[in-house]
């Protein structure tokens, strides 16, 4: 990987650190049962790509660039994407595991979860407009000053949500999340 920039390749079972990632932009790439763990990612492009079955856990995500970007059954435990570049990003996850990743203050409108755990997520002062949470375990996430408005939650579970700390404008819940929409009134719900 010599070149700053990566057009086409597939990279699978790599181990990467910031010597091979920092300053290169991949564009239109696929990696497979790739390690990131080691990685700051410091001004590093992904335009694009996807990843599957690859480990970020604890990677630290410094000022990269996620443009069209999917990753699938992906480890992100521990994660904080609050330093990603948000000029004209866009980022999807599918089967991932996200426990305990921050997107703290990031703008993710239009954004997909799909199928994941998100257990004690941080997405305090988050824009989520148009999110879409589908079937995702969002067991003590933490939005508060969150945008969620037109956000998607109705097959999404285990979730506490403030309508008082939040704006969820036409957000849409199912009948059964009602009880995470009430929680703090400590009320029974039937």
């Amino acid at each position: 990987m010599a070149s700053d920039y990566i057009l086409d390749q597939e990279f699978q079972f790599d181990i990467f650190d910031d010597d091979n990632t920092k300053y290169k932009e991949f564009e239109n790439c696929t990696f497979r049962h790739c390690d990131f763990t080691n990685c700051t990612f410091k001004t590093v492009s992904f335009v694009d790509c996807n990843f599957l079955d690859c480990n970020f856990k604890d990677a630290k995500i410094n000022y990269v660039s996620l443009r069209g970007v999917w990753f699938t059954k992906c480890n992100f435990t521990n994660v904080n994407f609050a330093m990603t570049d948000q000029v004209i990003f866009e980022f999807h996850f599918k089967d991932c595991l996200l426990d305990y990743a921050k997107f703290y203050a990031l703008k993710m409108r239009k954004m997909q979860f799909i199928n994941c755990s998100m257990i004690s997520v941080d997405f305090m002062a988050s824009d989520l407009t148009e999110v879409l949470f589908d079937n995702c375990n969002l067991r003590r996430a933490v939005f508060i000053d969150t945008i969620a408005n037109k956000a998607d939650f109705s097959t999404s579970y285990d979730y506490a949500f403030d309508p008082e700390k939040n704006k969820i404008k036409k957000a849409v819940f199912s009948v059964d999340g009602l009880k995470g929409l009430l929680e703090k009134y400590d009320i029974v719900v039937k």
